[in-house]
């Protein structure tokens, strides 16, 4: 605009008089043209820089919703995974508790087994009395063991209540007196599971062992081969805790516990050995 003033002032310098009107004139409509297709371009770019004004405030919304969908989509994944952690600590509470009744309803069969025993011995007795006198003939008779069903039931019993102290004494007892019936292993287990229950972890790993070497046909024995590695995690065993996790993984893998075993193998960061 300078410029053009400046040229202005030259011609009217330089020009006769006769004929400064007319380009004064012509000199003022090229300004007026000039100064208006500059206020168009300044509109045009006022409105063009608008609409990108406003297709970046679009844009950041949009990644702003994104990020708030992202973050809301990572808090429902972490609650799902919470749940399922508890979910899968209920359905194990629930299968030991299953597992309980059906030791209780094997110990109550066992209880009926040795009533019938006992009647069928009552009734033989009486069949074929003893001679008077033989009672007293021999030494004095040894003091009897609880029948199986009453000492494995009773030590259960004080387990869930507690008591592991007098549950340990009970289930020693039990596998004292009835080392061969079909409640043994459970009987050892249990006893495997006090230890580890008082953190005697050194314990447990050789009674869980006991479970699996002297009953491998057992119900308790994957959960015993799983809380036997979950022992020597705690002793800092990591590698044989591992074996003993694939261990089950590979022995029972649609089971509860093969489930957990798989879960303490991704803490342990070990991935699980391929079923056969």
């Amino acid at each position: 605009m300078v410029f053009v003033f400046s040229a202005l002032a030259l011609l009217l310098a330089s020009t006769p008089g006769f004929g400064v009107s007319k380009e004064i004139i012509q000199l003022q409509t090229q300004v007026q043209q000039l100064q208006d297709q500059m206020a168009r371009m300044q509109q045009a770019f006022d409105e063009r820089m608008g609409v990108m004004r406003s297709l970046v405030e679009q844009q950041t919304d949009a990644v702003n919703k994104v990020g708030g969908n992202l973050q809301g989509l990572q808090r429902s994944l972490n609650q799902s995974h919470a749940e399922a952690g508890q979910k899968n600590d209920q359905v194990s509470g629930q299968i030991q508790a299953l597992n309980d009744s059906l030791d209780e309803l094997k110990a109550r069969l066992a209880k009926v087994t040795t009533k019938l025993d006992q009647i069928a011995e009552t009734q033989q007795n009486l069949a074929n009395p003893a001679p008077a006198g033989a009672a007293n003939a021999g030494a004095p008779p040894a003091a009897q063991a609880p029948p199986p069903d009453m000492l494995y039931n009773n030590a259960l019993r004080d387990f869930n209540a507690g008591k592991l102290d007098l549950a340990t004494s009970e289930f020693a007892d039990y596998m004292k007196y009835y080392p061969t019936t079909d409640l043994a292993g459970n009987a050892q287990f249990y006893l495997a599971e006090i230890a580890y229950r008082q953190s005697d972890y050194a314990a447990a790993v050789k009674a869980y062992d006991k479970v699996l070497e002297q009953y491998p046909g057992g119900n308790k024995t994957a959960a015993a081969q799983l809380k036997k590695g979950m022992a020597m995690v705690q002793l800092g065993q990591r590698q044989g805790a591992a074996r003993e996790f694939n261990g089950v993984v590979q022995r029972y893998p649609r089971s509860n516990e093969a489930t957990t075993a798989r879960e303490q193998l991704k803490k342990l960061g070990v991935a699980p050995r391929a079923t056969r």
